[in-house]
């Protein structure tokens, strides 16, 4: 709601990729949901993927059964279509895997994005039954929030994921942010990197 009230449009999104790829070199992927690449068009929305840079896409509201939706399309402009495996995904975790691409999400919990003060999931299973699949990097979301979470999730998987605490920042600090987000983002570094 608030990227929607600053005046944030899939164009504008679009402009600032191609902007940050005049020194950012790392991949990126964008997470959003399928309605947003349906009313902007799918060729359209995938091939500008391609054009500025955007290595992936994360549909959290695309089912792994409905992915034929996507893919052809983002495999035709060379962009990744990241699947997501939930504590709810059970016996679909090992097809999943299998036919993953670019790296897995794991889901850390079931419920909303956010932060969270405790993960219960048991995550080493659910890691254990994609590395019987694929060699494919797999990185933990979903409610990690701190370094210590992060340390822990990286020794699960490959990764943690973090969005929800550094939309916080950037609510709590609006122009002074980048500041605070860089901090907090080279704590969370070290925490993974110490691993």
């Amino acid at each position: 709601m608030r990227a929607l009230k600053g005046g944030v449009t899939t164009d504008r999104i679009f402009a600032l990729v191609r902007e940050l790829r005049r020194d950012v070199g790392i991949p990126m992927v964008f997470m959003t949901y399928a309605n947003v690449i349906f009313s902007y068009g799918t060729e359209r929305f995938i091939s500008t993927c391609r054009d500025i840079g955007i290595d992936g896409l994360i549909l959290p509201d695309l089912p792994f059964e409905e992915k034929e939706e996507f893919l052809p399309v983002c495999r035709r402009y060379g962009v990744e279509l990241i699947s997501l495996i939930a504590p709810t995904s059970e016996n679909r975790i090992a097809m999943i895997a299998k036919e993953a691409e670019g790296f897995l999400y794991v889901v850390s919990s079931l419920g909303v994005t956010g932060t969270r003060s405790e993960i219960t999931t048991d995550l080493s299973a659910i890691v254990r039954v994609i590395r019987q699949n694929t060699d494919i990097p797999c990185a933990i979301g979903f409610g990690i929030s701190t370094p210590e979470q992060a340390t822990r999730m990286a020794g699960i998987a490959d990764g943690a994921i973090v969005g929800s605490a550094i939309i916080k920042l950037l609510e709590q600090y609006g122009k002074e942010a980048p500041r605070y987000v860089g901090e907090y983002v080279r704590r969370m570094k070290e925490a993974v990197s110490g691993m």
